[in-house]
């Protein structure tokens, strides 16, 4: 994507204009800012949903098909639009008459009174839904039925109902919505891990409010994810999605639900061939989590983990850039516990190869708490298999993405100004664990600067080996001789490794 295309995240709005932004990424659905309907909240185990799930993958036809509409008419009827609501709020006016007699002169007492009645129209907004299960439950997204009040399905065949959130999981974007009613016509589920690239899909949904469409593409690509959520594994698909298709269906050429539509990535606002679905295996366990324990249990495993580029692989020796690097190891945490240590890379988890530390998070995410799990770890070239007993995903942790440093123009440390951390630890919002060597300023045209060290980020490690202040570091970069230096850093509460190349200085 060229420089000149800025990505953000932006929301439509069905009856305002939307907003254009070049090269943004579009949630493609229509919300609007609402009062909070309450998230799951811890509560008794419920009967699990009904779900009807075939595993198998698309059968090769080897024909060309003329025509989807045997598809269509098994689909459609489990694709709903969802209209939702918010009452008018009171709106905080600035008091202009307060001090001014010029219009207490002419309004009286009262022009005050009436700007603190003015209260904020009702704001309306539209998307789609997929029931999956013949008593009602629906998957949408988050961003569709956040902070509504009212919230009503429409299905395809004229029938409305009220809809109630069952709950939400910011983190996936995906919302868990309900209505009362029996043998309910349902969309069934694939295993969206068995899709491939250039299977065909069709995208169900009901863009713009014009009434119920579909379109048909490809997959373009899996595993897509930097679209700012916590847990992103997106199928990218050139099927046209457009504003009102969020939470509508993503499905195979069988007619299985394979993902959630959700975003997309445009110059104008509207479909540009670019579109992404939540996988249904993801949207499957937020939605059963919410459903039998009221909220979304998620597996814990206490690593702060960073992808590798190729200049941290080529440090730590991994052949291919496959596996996650483990930054932090956070104290009393499974990980800890397990034996795992900070320079590890995980390649193997729970019988899986780990690729990135994308799908690594994933994984460990829908594991239930409680379960023994093996993993395989590359620890200075030898690779040893560790236990790790999974734990809950904390209330009160942030999911926080270790920040992705790129080896670009790198030097040592030249250009950086230490100091020891002890004397600058009353000012500074540094834990007391974190030990090393404080940054205090940085060269903007240095290659540590290009690399991502900053004011107040702390070195911890100089190739491998422990910084126990600002001597420390001096000494150490002062000895080293290779062109490459590895860093271990703590920056805004994480802590990764960052490769400083001095041979792409200038």
């Amino acid at each position: 994507m060229s420089n000149n295309i800025k990505q953000t995240i932006a929301r439509f709005c069905s009856k305002a204009k939307v907003a254009v932004l070049g090269g943004a990424l579009l949630v493609a659905g229509s919300t609007v800012a609402f009062t909070h309907i309450a998230n799951a909240k811890d509560s008794p185990k419920n009967p699990p949903v009904h779900l009807s799930v075939d595993d198998a993958p698309v059968k090769p036809n080897g024909g060309y098909q003329t025509t989807f509409a045997p598809v269509v008419k098994k689909v459609s009827p489990g694709v709903v639009k969802i209209s939702v609501s918010s009452k008018a709020a009171p709106v905080q006016m600035e008091e202009l008459g307060e001090n001014n007699e010029l219009l207490r002169r002419f309004f009286g007492d009262q022009f005050n009174q009436q700007q603190r009645r003015q209260r904020s129209p009702k704001q309306e907004g539209l998307g789609s839904g997929v029931i999956v299960s013949k008593d009602g439950y629906i998957l949408t997204n988050n961003h569709v039925v956040d902070h509504a009040d009212q919230i009503k399905v429409e299905l395809n065949d004229g029938r409305e109902f009220t809809g109630k959130v069952i709950g939400a999981d910011a983190k996936s974007d995906i919302a868990v919505v309900k209505i009362d009613a029996t043998d309910l016509p349902y969309v069934m589920l694939a295993n969206s891990d068995k899709i491939e690239v250039g299977d065909l899909v069709l995208a169900v949904g009901n863009p713009f409010g014009i009434g119920q469409t579909v379109t048909m593409g490809m997959v373009s690509a899996t595993g897509r994810a930097h679209m700012g959520l916590d847990y992103e594994d997106f199928i990218q698909t050139d099927a046209a999605i457009n504003p009102g298709n969020s939470g509508g269906a993503l499905v195979d050429a069988e007619g299985r639900l394979v993902g959630i539509n959700t975003a997309i990535i445009s110059r104008s606002g509207g479909n540009q061939g670019i579109g992404f679905a939540v996988p249904v295996n993801l949207a499957r366990y937020v939605m059963e989590s919410i459903v039998q324990n009221g909220r979304v249990v998620r597996g814990y495993v206490g690593l702060g983990i960073q992808p590798l580029n190729a200049a941290l692989a080529e440090q730590f020796k991994i052949k291919g850039g496959k596996g996650a690097l483990v930054g932090e190891v956070r104290a009393k945490g499974p990980g800890e516990k397990a034996g795992v240590k900070s320079g590890d890379v995980i390649v193997e988890f729970n019988g899986r190869p780990v690729n990135d530390s994308q799908h690594f998070r994933l994984e460990v995410a829908q594991i239930a708490p409680g379960a023994k799990v093996p993993m395989k770890v590359l620890r200075d070239g030898e690779k040893k298999t560790l236990e790790v007993a999974i734990q809950e995903m904390p209330g009160d942790l942030k999911t926080v993405e270790n920040k992705v440093v790129e080896a670009q123009k790198e030097d040592a440390l030249n250009g950086v100004e230490v100091a020891d951390i002890e004397t600058a630890r009353g000012q500074i919002k540094v834990p007391r664990e974190i030990h090393g060597a404080l940054v205090t300023q940085v060269d903007p045209d240095s290659a540590a600067y290009d690399a991502g060290i900053r004011q107040g980020d702390v070195i911890q490690e100089i190739n491998r080996k422990q910084v126990r202040n600002a001597e420390d570091a001096v000494t150490m970069s002062e000895n080293i001789k290779e062109k490459k230096i590895l860093l271990k850093v703590w920056s805004n509460g994480n802590t990764h490794f960052v490769v400083v190349d001095e041979s792409k200085v200038g």
